[in-house]
């Protein structure tokens, strides 16, 4: 089964390894039929901590490496 790539925008790089990463998606409302923008935050693991806020990555699906943290930094994509 292949693993989720989601793209985002880190908010927070406070924590050491981990940056939280906030994703938005546009939905179509079922009755106005009105785009919307809906989003949500994941907390990803960065190893080197080498992104800071602001950078735009590539999250993917990994196993947990704590309780809220089950997705990693694949790469920046600038």
């Amino acid at each position: 089964m292949p693993k989720r790539v989601l793209k985002g925008t880190v908010v927070s790089a406070k924590c050491d390894k981990t940056v939280t990463v906030q994703v938005e998606r546009r939905i179509k409302h079922p009755l106005y039929h009105k785009f919307m923008t809906r989003s949500k935050k994941f907390t990803a693991h960065d190893e080197a901590n080498r992104f800071k806020e602001g950078d735009v990555v590539s999250i993917q699906e990994c196993k947990p490496h704590s309780k809220m943290k089950t997705w990693e930094v694949v790469n920046s994509s600038d």
